[in-house]
């Protein structure tokens, strides 16, 4: 075993006993941190979780990560159950309430993303399964009058070996709770691990397929008015005048008032707020997006990219190299606007009270969004309490780093309507596709030139985009420079061996929002990136898996998985004509991902016959689960591949509903295998770093079929029809 330091000033007894409950978890705030740095001991993530242990044995284990459908209360409960060496059948996961404690080990707030779940959680669970179950054996060896050498814990019980007696862990916990917590604790070794790599049904799956599970959109307070909001067509308008006359003489109708953004109409239900909002009649100010297109938008990246941006990543002379080289070529690669389009669209419930404010939301950012409750009621943050919900869909779009915009109505419509009644503001499909906070819209240009041997010998590439974390409370740590990290992720790092690199970006300023992705700048980096590699290794006349393979010398794991997509799927088998395998490589998130795709292609009918996914994510918690970010990430980056896409004219959104916005329907979603490559490094991330190979492994496949090069997203802007 390895001993891991534990600060008692980290390691806090919340309570002692609690209902004859046993409860234990991290705490360290910045003070904390500098008396730990004081004492010279061993660093230990500073966020805190609770395990508790009941009298009859039964373990709650508190997630301070939103549960979004990405498995985490399973994980970070497989975390503790495995050095807690508890009966895993007893064993129940509830969601942390917004507060310090709770606060992600390296952003210092309360938040799910990022693919840092596992990651951040890895130690810190692991300790407090540890710490606990070390005072549990202690607890044990007192009342035996024995060594607590000579006990161990197996299966929610501690065992003296020198007669087998043995005592459950609810008999314990209160003398336990008296302890003090040890200053080290000894992690299980990989090899001794019992629960921790092996395939794990889900803690939230039977609730979810019996309907015991609660969405914020399942909330129900006694009293409770439904809010909808009518907003301008076009973002960031305002209303001038309204008439409300016919919307208030919808039955169920209580008010209808204007807020900053719109017009709200509070209702007993859903339905006659639904209704009433219909018939109201709004003059808008249109606001600073009143005469946003698409067709010009994009005539003005294509201007920007013409010309050199601010650079970020120089190697060797790349323009002397391009000038030299045996053979040239020059690709535009464009990425739209995307909507996130959660299956459960955005709401909350706020009950406003005289002293205080109580919030249901489904959030990944707690702490942000508690925050933003606070200020615009005039409460301090202790006043505000924030229940969070399960999350019906997240993929960034439920982490506002300016606050969530739809908690921001509610409360003002409850502000507005006075303390007292709950109010539950719902958005409806439309409302989200219209409501902005898009991934943002991209192009590159990238040039290249290999030499006689067909490598590389130079790479330049001009980005366009918006940035994500200017303006935000990230940007002091993410925007360097002017040059926002988010923006250039994925080709910053390129692993690729270059001899000369000119890499430059210009960011456009814009009053349309946008917002971090499922998967993010690595979404449209990857597809340029990927898409341009296979170009090169076409143009002299390599093997793709191959020319890529020679360029990754000094990226072993991203060898290891290409490697295993490739034999994985037969590269290099014939198929039959109209038939064509695409791959690509990316890495992120600390994982590293390799896939390749099968397509088939008549016409602009377009088959996506199956995917092959090999991946690298470190030290796997639950297999089951790594498999299921794989398959579902895929299909994330399909839908977006194919048809995703937000478009403008005259400063309106385009695309309404899924009629317009599809994603991947049962019938054209392919087959999808997945290999996991074991490891020994630290875990990755597993819910984003699928999606960005799957649009260049695809249009790559769409290449090797056709013979015709897609460099525009999506494919439905080509004419492809998914089949």
């Amino acid at each position: 075993m390895t001993a891991n330091g534990i600060s008692r000033r980290a390691f806090l007894k919340a309570g002692g006993v609690m209902g004859g409950a046993l409860c234990l978890g991290f705490a360290m705030n910045e003070g904390g941190r500098r008396a730990e740095a004081a004492e010279a001991k061993p660093s230990i993530p500073a966020p805190n979780a609770f395990v508790r242990i009941e009298r009859d044995g039964g373990v709650t284990i508190v997630s301070n990560k939103s549960e979004m459908g990405q498995g985490i209360y399973t994980s970070l409960a497989m975390l503790i159950a495995e050095e807690l060496a508890c009966d895993w059948n007893k064993v129940n996961v509830v969601s942390a309430p917004a507060a310090p404690i709770y606060v992600h080990t390296a952003f210092h707030i309360q938040i799910t993303g990022g693919s840092t779940s596992t990651l951040s959680s890895y130690d810190q669970y692991r300790k407090i399964g540890a710490a606990a179950r070390d005072m549990l054996i202690s607890a044990a060896a007192q009342r035996w009058g024995v060594p607590a050498a000579q006990c161990r814990a197996e299966n929610g019980r501690v065992f003296n070996q020198a007669n087998a007696a043995s005592l459950g862990y609810g008999e314990l916990t209160e003398a336990a709770a008296k302890l003090p917590v040890p200053d080290t604790v000894a992690l299980t070794p990989r090899h001794r691990w019992k629960l921790l790599g092996t395939r794990v049904h889900r803690l939230d799956g039977p609730e979810k397929l019996d309907g015991r599970a609660q969405f914020s959109l399942d909330v129900r307070l006694p009293g409770m008015l439904t809010a909808l909001v009518k907003r301008c067509p076009s973002y960031g308008g305002k209303p001038k005048r309204f008439n409300a006359e016919a919307a208030k003489a919808v039955p169920g109708v209580k008010d209808v008032f204007a807020i900053s953004n719109g017009v709200a109409v509070l209702a007993d239900g859903f339905w006659p707020a639904k209704k009433a909002r219909d018939l109201l009649e709004v003059q808008w100010e249109r606001g600073p997006n009143a005469g946003l297109d698409s067709t010009k938008l994009r005539a003005d990246y294509r201007a920007r990219a013409a010309k050199p941006g601010q650079a970020y990543r120089s190697e060797g002379d790349a323009a002397a190299a391009l000038a030299h080289a045996a053979k040239k070529l020059e690709a535009w690669y464009e990425a739209p606007y995307l909507a996130h389009a959660p299956m459960e669209p955005l709401n909350c419930v706020v009950w406003l009270k005289p002293g205080s404010c109580e919030i249901w939301s489904g959030t990944q950012s707690q702490t942000i969004d508690a925050g933003t409750a606070a200020a615009m009621a005039g409460l301090k943050p202790e006043q505000v309490s924030l229940h969070t919900t399960f999350l019906g869909g997240g993929f960034g779009r439920r982490a506002v780093p300016t606050g969530a915009d739809w908690l921001k109505e509610a409360m003002e419509v409850a502000k507005h309507h006075g303390q007292g009644a709950p109010i539950k503001l719902v958005w409806t499909r439309d409302d989200d596709l219209a409501g902005a906070y898009y991934r943002p819209m991209w192009l590159d240009r990238v040039r290249g030139g290999i030499g006689k041997d067909g490598k590389p010998v130079a790479w330049l590439q001009t980005g366009v985009g918006q940035s994500i974390i200017a303006g935000t409370p990230f940007a002091s740590m993410m925007v360097k420079n002017g040059i926002d990290a988010v923006s250039v992720e994925g080709t910053a790092d390129m692993p690729y061996a270059l001899p000369a690199v000119q890499l430059d970006l210009h960011t456009p300023q814009s009053a349309l929002p946008v917002l971090w992705w499922r998967s993010v700048g690595h979404s449209h980096s990857a597809f340029a990136k990927e898409s341009f590699i296979d170009e090169l290794a076409r143009l002299a006349r390599q093997d793709p898996v191959a020319y890529r393979l020679a360029l990754l010398a000094k990226s072993p794991r991203e060898q290891a998985v290409l490697r295993e997509a490739a034999r994985m799927a037969g590269w290099g088998r014939k198929l039959p004509k109209g038939h064509g395998l695409g791959v690509a490589v990316h890495s992120s998130f600390g994982s590293h991902i390799a896939q390749v795709v099968q397509v088939s292609v008549k016409d602009k009918e377009l088959k996506v016959e199956q995917v092959w996914c090999a991946v690298d994510c470190g030290v796997v918690v639950n297999p089951d689960q790594v498999a299921a970010q794989m398959e579902g990430a895929i299909m994330f980056g399909l839908s977006a591949a194919l048809s995703g896409e937000i478009t403008f004219k005259d400063g309106e959104v385009e695309q309404k509903n899924f009629d317009s916005y599809a994603v991947v329907r049962l019938y054209q979603a392919p087959k999808v295998e997945v290999s996991i490559l074991a490891s020994e490094e630290a875990p990755g991330g597993t819910g984003e770093p699928a999606v960005p190979p799957v649009a260049p492994a695809l249009a790559n496949a769409i290449h090797a079929a056709s013979g015709k090069r897609v460099r525009e997203l999506p494919l439905s802007r080509h004419g492809y029809v998914a089949v």
